[in-house]
């Protein structure tokens, strides 16, 4: 499992220090995407600013995406494999559910292209669907 973990991250160009390494295996066991709060929590001994750091780390290579889902605290997420983040062709909608808070990605269903206006450039877009999750719907 830590080589494979290994292996994830050098491939971003991320050089596996031990944090990083149990971060992303935080993130890898993770069902939903989780808050730097969250990510505290489970790492009480840890710092803030290195598990932010950490997850800017990720996102800036591409291993991570962020998700505003209109808690006031962004989420993260694994990308899926060959997404680079590129606003054209890897964005997806996510869910958040309003019983259990937890946001989840939902890479099949993909954000359709928007056609901007002349002069207008694109630089992120965010689709987020609430309501009850499967597991909260019962």
């Amino acid at each position: 499992m830590i080589k494979e973990l290994e292996n994830k991250l050098k491939e971003k160009d991320i050089r596996p220090t031990a944090m990083r390494l149990l971060v992303l295996e935080a993130l890898t066991s993770q069902e939903a995407a989780i808050s730097l709060s969250d990510l505290e929590k489970a790492f009480e001994k840890s710092d803030r600013v290195t598990l932010f750091r950490t997850l800017k780390t990720f996102q800036e290579n591409g291993l991570v995406h962020s998700i505003d889902d209109g808690t006031g605290a962004p989420k993260y997420a694994l990308c899926e494999e060959g997404c680079e983040c590129n606003i054209e062709r890897d964005l997806h909608v996510h869910f958040h559910c309003r019983v259990c808070s937890e946001t989840f990605c939902l890479p099949k269903y993909k954000i359709p292209e928007i056609d901007l206006p002349d002069k207008f450039k694109g630089e992120e877009a965010n689709l987020v669907v609430k309501g009850v999750c499967g597991k909260c719907a019962g």
